[in-house]
């Protein structure tokens, strides 16, 4: 009897017990679903979101703003070149000259070096009056040249000389003349007193020098501060 009251006692006490362990510690189990040290397992829509995508958000932003100045850049670099190509140095090549020795023309070169890019020297050849002549027509021969003569100075008419040699055999000269003004009154003179008279222009062709150049900075190039010869002038020509 005795033994039978003990198992019942056990029995009761055991579904006391189970009974607390299941309804007592609710919230304990329910505090503690995972074991201590062991991270809880979350939804993916429960996790906050990742720190790159936090990052690119927050740039996407300025750059947002930044587009409108940006799209000015282009015209902003722009700015510099034109200003550059508005200062920038202007140049023509142009021909200094003729120079009447080539001593004339070196002189003038070291003057200039300093303000120059380049330079080249060239000679020419051109056709320079000598002076006039006054002369009778040439006659057909030495006799009829000296018949001439004679009819000048019947005439008193002075100062002739009968080419006898050259190519001017056989003409009768009455002088030569610088001054194109003193050649014509002496052609009048003559005409005066009945001769048919021709008035000539001699030539020579003389060698001329020329200096070609490109000045660094043509608008303040002043070549005529350190070329100070008068008879030597300018042109533009073409570039070498």
């Amino acid at each position: 009897m005795v033994l039978r009251l003990l198992f019942v006692l056990l029995i009761a006490l055991n579904i006391a017990v189970g009974a607390w362990l299941l309804l007592g510690q609710t919230d304990t189990h329910a505090r503690f679903s995972t074991d201590p040290g062991v991270p809880k397992l979350r939804l993916l829509s429960e996790l906050p979101p990742p720190a790159t995508t936090v990052a690119q958000a927050a740039s996407a932003a300025p750059s947002a703003t930044t587009a409108t100045p940006s799209s000015t850049a282009p015209a902003t670099a722009n700015a510099p070149a034109a200003s550059t190509n508005a200062n920038a140095l202007s140049y023509t090549c142009m021909a200094l000259g003729p120079f009447a020795t080539q001593e004339d023309l070196r002189i003038a070169r070291t003057a200039l070096g300093a303000q120059v890019q380049r330079m080249r020297a060239r000679q020419e050849q051109t056709t320079q009056t000598r002076g006039w002549w006054v002369h009778l027509p040439p006659s057909p021969n030495h006799a009829a040249a000296l018949a001439q003569a004679r009819q000048l100075g019947a005439r008193n008419i002075q100062d002739y000389f009968v080419v006898s040699a050259g190519d001017n055999q056989n003409t009768v000269s009455l002088g030569l003349f610088k001054d194109p003004a003193n050649a014509r009154k002496r052609r009048d003179e003559i005409v005066a007193a009945g001769f048919q008279v021709q008035m000539t222009e001699r030539t020579e062709t003389v060698p001329e020098y020329w200096l070609d150049l490109i000045p660094t900075d043509s608008k303040h190039f002043d070549w005529r501060s350190r070329v100070h010869d008068p008879a030597i002038g300018s042109h533009s020509t073409g570039c070498f």
